[in-house]
């Protein structure tokens, strides 16, 4: 994020495409349906968004390198955050209502995170460098927001008696929302002003401070960001149309959907942070993963509760049994690995196991 060269192209054809595309089926008022010329639509539309969900955090985070921390943060998670809330409320309102989509996402967001990209961080980054170096005290104020927030919103639900499991009164919605907002924003401040040097290694880390950022790309990369932005909320429709008719066509269970909204999701920073752990940065690997799962639960199910309101759908949080007991191994797993400083190619197989046994749960449970 430090050195900006000449804006790639890319960051301004997706979204130009993405407008195009909505502009086009909508003037001809194309649906998706599943036949050959439908799929092939499928394949353009998923590309498409891919690269503008790229796009989109591409111009946010060169907005949130002029406006400095901790605005630039808060940003670069808002942006994601508005995709997410924008797929996840138009399949919930979607022919087929999926009420357990947001628990669905969310859970699939921390499985992905906690295991696959931290497993597949920790594995790239020992088979290079042996071992490497993370910030115990980051990691420990990481997992202890991160298992709260898990607890309270997808465990907590099942116990509650005002209503019975998995869901929670409006009240108790309410509450949790206000908590877990606070919390987040609480985290927030600590990780970019309070403690900051809680999340940073000194050594082997990069300080490029890059060519400044020209004010003409500050107002390119705005308007771009907003038009992606724009675009993605857009064409969420047609998104959830073609996960509906391929879960149908493989047979997927429901959570099928929330993976896809969850990879769609964490695919621009999953790369930045394999990245950033190859070049023996593991520290930022770390906190683009674990931040992407608090901003997760920490912004997301508020703005999707503020949304099941207001569209009086009712919002199922709490996980299946099963699901719960992945959820407690994995934070344990987290502890461990993490706790110590220093990590090597095994922790990153374990995480990887685990991520692979909760993929083969959702298609075999």
């Amino acid at each position: 994020m430090s050195t900006h060269g000449p804006m790639p192209r890319s960051a301004w054809i997706f979204p130009a495409l993405s407008a195009l595309l909505f502009a086009g089926v909508t003037a001809l008022g194309y649906s998706f349906a599943p036949s050959p010329p439908g799929w092939l639509f499928a394949a353009l539309l998923l590309v498409i968004l891919f690269g503008t969900v790229f796009a989109a955090v591409h111009h946010a985070e060169i907005v949130a390198e002029r406006i400095g921390e901790p605005f630039g943060t808060l940003l670069l998670t808002l942006a994601v955050t508005i995709i997410e809330v924008a797929l996840i409320a138009t399949m919930m309102l979607g022919e087929k209502a999926v009420t357990t989509l947001a628990r669905d996402t969310v859970f699939a967001v921390v499985m992905i995170v906690c295991n696959g990209l931290v497993g597949v961080c920790i594995l790239a980054g020992g088979l290079r460098y042996r071992e490497q170096d993370i910030q115990v005290s980051g990691s420990s104020l990481y997992l202890s927001v991160l298992s709260v927030l898990a607890t309270i919103t997808l465990i907590m639900p099942n116990y509650t008696l005002t209503t019975p499991g998995p869901v929670y009164s409006a009240g108790q919605l309410g509450f949790v929302s206000v908590v877990t907002i606070l919390l987040y924003g609480v985290f927030l401040y600590t990780q970019t002003v309070r403690h900051r040097d809680y999340f940073v290694v000194d050594a082997g880390t990069s300080t490029d401070e890059g060519s400044p950022v020209s004010n003409r790309t500050i107002v390119v990369s705005t308007a771009l960001l907003l038009v992606s932005l724009l675009a993605v909320v857009l064409l969420a429709k047609k998104f959830s149309l073609v996960v509906d008719a391929t879960a149908a066509l493989i047979g997927a269970p429901p959570a099928f959907a929330g993976i896809l909204v969850a990879l769609l999701i964490l695919l621009p920073e999953g790369v930045a942070a394999i990245v950033a752990a190859r070049r023996n940065d593991l520290q930022k690997s770390i906190n683009l993963a674990l931040g992407s799962s608090l901003a997760t639960i920490g912004l997301t199910i508020p703005a999707v509760t503020i949304a099941a309101y207001e569209l009086d759908k009712q919002l199922v949080l709490g996980l299946p049994t099963n699901e719960m007991v992945l959820l407690a191994l994995t934070l344990f797993l987290c502890m461990l690995t993490l706790g110590g400083g220093r990590t090597n190619i095994l922790f990153g197989l374990v995480h990887l196991v685990v991520f692979a046994v909760f993929v083969f749960l959702v298609f075999v449970p």
